[in-house]
């Protein structure tokens, strides 16, 4: 067996870039150690825990209507992209859903206006003209809620944290798709 190994090809990533295992690996920690926080005394939820997880689920669910509003204005800006963003934009609207927000509007579907606003104000107009630095811009969009999605772990009940740190992995698996996919 050590034989069909050692033929598989050297990875193609640039020196210093986390491997995907690495991300994945990471992500599955903090889904892991998310599972062992949140849980209730014998006399239920404390009204304050549950009040802030109610405040993390909307702000999540904002957060990933704002995001599926960015990929629509990129795709809106470079229909060349579209092929590309349209299945991660898809997952970040189930996320959306997910949270228990509501269906995103029209003006933030790719088949809108390619002026109309997204959740976040982002327009085709906000989106830099070239596709590289588009993607790019998306990427880091998904790496800032990727993280603040981890850091608020601690202090949401089990539940919600364990669905922030599932779509904080899907978040970077989107962030290595963005960045590393065309190469």
């Amino acid at each position: 067996m050590s034989s069909a190994v050692s033929s598989l090809p050297a990875s193609p990533r640039p020196p210093g870039r986390p491997r995907r295992r690495s991300l994945l690996v990471t992500a599955a920690g903090a889904a892991l150690l998310a599972g062992c926080t949140g849980s209730s005394g014998p006399d239920g939820p404390d009204a304050a825990a549950v009040r802030a997880g109610d405040r993390a689920r909307a702000r999540a669910a904002r957060d990933s209507a704002a995001l599926a509003g960015r990929y629509a204005a990129v795709i809106a800006a470079h229909p060349a992209l579209a092929e590309r963003l349209r299945p991660l934009r898809a997952e970040v609207v189930r996320h959306a859903a997910a949270f228990g927000a509501g269906t995103p509007s029209a003006a933030a579907s790719p088949s809108g206006s390619a002026r109309a606003a997204g959740p976040d104000g982002t327009t085709a107009d906000d989106v830099p003209a070239d596709e590289r630095d588009a993607l790019a811009r998306l990427a880091a969009a998904e790496r800032e809620l990727a993280d603040r999605r981890i850091a608020a772990l601690d202090g949401v009940p089990g539940e919600l944290a364990r669905l922030l740190a599932s779509v904080a992995a899907a978040g970077a698996g989107h962030v290595y798709l963005l960045t590393e996919g065309d190469r």
